[in-house]
């Protein structure tokens, strides 16, 4: 921030907590405000009133009300104060500092705000500038607040910065280009530089959000609830069949009604044909059942894919228990006079375990959205031959690494990771390739 303040300061020659002002009203972008500053030369008041500040050239004793009173009464409290006690903005609102101070303590504490805090004065949108909250604030913890919250809006406007998504990290990465690409932060977290969700290549970000959604809300326990219930045709209340019986009867005790569960109509005028409602054919009743096919299907569809998601998902949370296997191992072949580096490939294959878990589970979240055509056949049996050489690796380093010697380990260790290593990244060449020959159709 103290960067571009000076950088843009040598360019044109405002003071630094008007300049920050706009700069911030620009959403830090420099080349903007520049443009924007020489495109209104000549009638640069016009600037300077979108941002909500008074103008630096604008004279001092126009801007600042002038007295000679020795003691002045507070617009907030309504006290008395020495001119000394009392302090304001370019635009003539004065006030008691210990007002000031409460006035901006709420603002910073309560409601987060810190770069578009205006004067307190009624219908007054001046912004108040750092400078003056640094003398009113004498709390280091409101203090450190509103530092803070002053770096924050400062990254989350620049689009080549992105806080570290890991807990209790606080560091900033610096991107050399906007795309969608992995960052990796010293915390070891790997990261979406566009979403901050973990790295999901190939799934898009706009698929992910949606899939994330989907199973964070309750849009799958609406879809059980319509594909294995129904309404009762009176008071409306979700009804799930128990019994073989079509003959239903509403356990609300102020409805009661009997129904068929087949076409939902009143059930006296089916008489004693309980299975064989004459009215089945019925288009309403059709249509009903279609609604409800329709809706057994979706969530069949995704439970498919679903369940295959949380299964990866599950297996890289218990990795961490496979790396201290292979820990174990490492340390065992050192005592068999092999040196740290010979024994890495260990670790490279759990490594590489680990990617191709994750891609998988993301090419089920790319399978959910996915129409079938003849390029997503290719990409099904890409993922099948990837998903195999994947079991097959964690299954060798899971039980047969711990009985097999160690020359037999290295050479089926190496060529089961390298051939994992290949079909994941033939998929992943295959996903990429559709998106730039745009042969992807989405399911919605």
């Amino acid at each position: 921030m103290t960067d571009m303040l000076n950088e843009v300061q040598d360019i044109i020659n405002i003071p630094s907590t008007t300049l920050r002002i706009l700069l911030a009203h620009f959403n830090w972008d420099k080349e903007l405000l520049l443009e924007r500053y020489y495109e209104y030369e000549g009638n640069q008041e016009r600037i300077f009133a979108d941002a909500h500040v008074i103008s630096p050239f604008r004279s001092a004793e126009h801007c600042k009300q002038q007295t000679s009173c020795s003691s002045i009464s507070c617009e907030i409290c309504c006290s008395s104060h020495s001119a000394s006690f009392m302090t304001g903005l370019d635009c003539g609102h004065i006030f008691c500092k210990d007002c000031w101070a409460t006035y901006l303590a709420v603002k910073i504490l309560d409601e987060g705000m810190s770069q578009m805090i205006s004067c307190p004065a009624f219908d007054c949108r001046i912004i108040v500038d750092d400078s003056l909250v640094m003398q009113l604030i004498v709390d280091k913890h409101i203090l450190q607040k509103y530092q803070h919250l002053m770096t924050n809006s400062f990254v989350e406007c620049n689009s080549l910065l992105k806080w570290c998504p890991a807990p209790d990290c606080h560091h900033v990465i610096k991107l050399e280009y906007k795309e969608t690409q992995p960052v990796k932060c010293d915390c070891g977290r790997e990261f979406c530089a566009e979403c901050s969700e973990p790295w999901h290549d190939p799934v898009k970000c706009m698929h992910l959000k949606k899939w994330l959604k989907k199973c964070d809300d309750d849009s799958e326990t609406s879809n059980w609830i319509s594909a294995n219930t129904k309404e009762c045709p009176k008071c409306l209340a979700t009804i799930e069949k128990v019994g073989g019986c079509n003959h239903m009867v509403c356990r609300n005790q102020s409805c009661k009604h009997e129904f068929c569960w087949v076409c939902l109509g009143p059930w006296d005028p089916h008489g004693a044909s309980w299975y064989n409602c004459n009215r089945y054919n019925a288009v309403d009743a059709r249509k009903a059942r279609d609604i409800q096919e329709r809706s057994r299907q979706m969530l069949q569809r995704y439970l498919f894919y679903c369940n295959r998601y949380m299964n990866h998902l599950q297996s890289l949370k218990f990795e961490h228990k496979l790396y201290a296997r292979v820990k174990r191992k490492m340390d065992e072949m050192q005592c068999l006079n092999m040196t740290w580096i010979e024994v890495q490939f260990l670790k490279t294959a759990v490594d590489i375990l680990c990617q191709c878990r994750q891609t998988l589970m993301y090419t089920y979240v790319f399978a959910f959205f996915l129409e079938r055509n003849n390029q997503s056949i290719i990409f099904e049996e890409n993922q099948a031959d990837c998903e195999k050489a994947t079991e097959m690796l964690s299954e060798y380093l899971e039980r047969d690494i711990t009985t097999a010697s160690v020359a037999e380990i290295k050479q089926k260790v190496q060529d089961k990771y390298r051939y994992c290593d290949t079909r994941r990244n033939v998929l992943l060449k295959h996903v990429h390739e559709g998106y730039d020959e745009d042969w992807w159709e989405y399911f919605e």
